[in-house]
């Protein structure tokens, strides 16, 4: 483990073993393994036999069909061979090259799903602030002939929403062979989603098969909200413009590294919360649990496609940004997907994102940039600030400012910058550098917290979530 892109990076290998049972009953359904994140490149084996070519990149879900190579009523051997460094010098560039903390392994959640032949792969949701849901579902297999079911119900109390004609689901015939399903209804009586009050729903999408049965039920939680972004205006949420009070965050546990907990998830948008922050960024998609949060409590979040100064070619970047959007298009906290960081894009994948968020289509910006009518700036002075309102004509929102290093930043001077800019009508927020001190406990140094002398970031809070100085101001502002 080292820090940042001063130091010549650990390059070792590992390989991970596992046994596991894959019972008959299994048979006649496809079994496809999951893996939440591996860093960085990873070669996957069943049985001795590779399940498909090697995954790169350290922060995304992929997926492999393992059908095939398994011995239903027997053990079976997963093997995975994990490179820290990868063989692709563009993903090294993006993700390690870095000013932060490198580490390696599988470092998130590993897990088997068993689908029938025919069934629903993935789906994109669109739930505006008005009650209508428009659904899109990517059959696996000709599903012409069978339905999907769509239900609504509220978390909260599990009550069943109805549809604006009084009906408890919509249901879509399957009348042709195509991949992509379509489905639109409206919802009566809704609740929409905002950061002050962030009211979740269950959407239910149920696949019946030709002869009545079910033999797919997929979940997830969605809020009925509107994101949009007007040039020379702002950013809106449900129809009011949304003034974002970030903070730039990384995935990092002391005890952990990369490695998360839910409820280290729930602490950090708690603290965020009683910040009187509504927004939150970082360098890549974070651990899918902290999104969840953000959408429990009411925090907004800017996705970003990995990229530190440095971005992806344009064959593996494709992929990963496919990846992640596919991971994290129905969480309604995000209101904006970032491509890269402070240089670190590909102008090539700007399409991809708009293609992958095929429904709603949120703005897509280059932080620390002035691209796509949002000026990103970043670490603007005070009179930066103001001279780009004066002599501009684009929406500021400058995704770092105010670095807290050494706690000299963060809070301190946080309510001049704050109040003069919050005087033009082009200031959409920003996000202050950053959440947490970043000094993980070194079992190969007699337990200390290694901050990397000064090198690691200085937060706002401790690497354990003390709250410091800047705590307190931001809160105060």
């Amino acid at each position: 483990m080292v820090y940042h892109k001063r130091t010549t990076p650990s390059d070792e290998t590992g390989i991970y073993r596992y046994k596991f049972d894959a019972p008959k009953s299994w048979a006649g359904q496809r079994v496809k393994i999951f893996f939440d994140g591996v860093m960085t490149d990873a070669e996957i084996m069943i049985n001795g036999k590779p399940a498909g070519e090697m995954h790169q990149g350290g922060f995304y879900r992929f997926n492999y069909d393992i059908t095939e190579l398994l011995n239903l009523g027997k053990k079976n051997q997963l093997e995975v061979k994990v490179a820290k460094e990868s063989a692709n010098r563009s993903i090294n560039a993006a993700e390690r090259k870095a000013d932060w903390w490198l580490f390696g392994g599988i470092y998130r959640p590993v897990w088997l799903e068993v689908l029938p032949q025919v069934h629903m792969e993935h789906f994109v949701l669109n739930a505006d602030h008005h009650g209508k849901l428009q659904t899109a579902v990517d059959m696996a297999g000709d599903a012409k002939g069978h339905e999907i079911i769509v239900s609504v119900r509220s978390l909260k109390d599990g009550k069943t929403v109805y549809t604006s004609n009084g009906q408890t689901t919509i249901t879509h015939p399957i009348n042709n062979s195509d991949k992509e399903q379509m489905i639109s209804g409206e919802w009566a009586s809704i609740i929409p989603w905002s950061t002050e009050n962030p009211n979740l729903y269950v959407a239910k999408l149920e696949l019946k098969n030709p002869e009545g049965k079910i033999v797919q039920t997929r979940e997830t939680r969605i809020g009925f909200r509107t994101v949009e972004f007007f040039p020379q205006d702002g950013v809106y949420l449900n129809g009011t413009k949304l003034v974002v009070k970030g903070i730039n965050r990384h995935s990092f546990s002391v005890d952990g590294g990369r490695t998360t907990s839910a409820a280290l998830s729930r602490m950090d948008a708690l603290l965020i919360k009683e910040m009187n922050m509504n927004a939150v960024r970082s360098h890549y998609p974070p651990d899918e649990h902290f999104l969840d949060m953000c959408d429990s409590l009411g925090l907004v979040y800017m996705d970003e496609l990995a990229g530190w100064q440095n971005g992806y070619d344009s064959k593996v970047g494709a992929k990963l940004v496919k990846e992640m959007i596919e991971r994290d298009v129905n969480h309604p906290c995000i209101i904006l997907w970032n491509n890269g960081n402070e240089g670190g894009w590909n102008t090539q994948t700007d399409p991809l994102f708009a293609q992958y968020d095929r429904l709603q289509k949120r703005h897509m910006v280059h932080p620390w940039a002035d691209f796509n009518d949002l000026d990103t700036h970043h670490y603007p002075t005070y009179l930066t600030g103001v001279a780009r309102f004066t002599n501009g004509y684009k929406v500021f929102m400058p995704t770092e400012f105010m670095h807290a290093m050494y706690d000299q930043g963060g809070g301190a001077g946080l309510r001049d910058f704050w109040d003069r800019w919050c005087t033009n009508p082009l200031f959409a927020g920003g996000f202050i550098w950053v959440y947490c001190d970043e000094a993980p406990k070194r079992s190969d140094k007699g337990g200390i917290l290694d901050s990397d002398k000064s090198n690691a970031p200085d937060g706002v809070v401790g690497p354990r979530r003390e709250k410091e100085g800047s705590y307190y101001a931001i809160r105060a502002q």
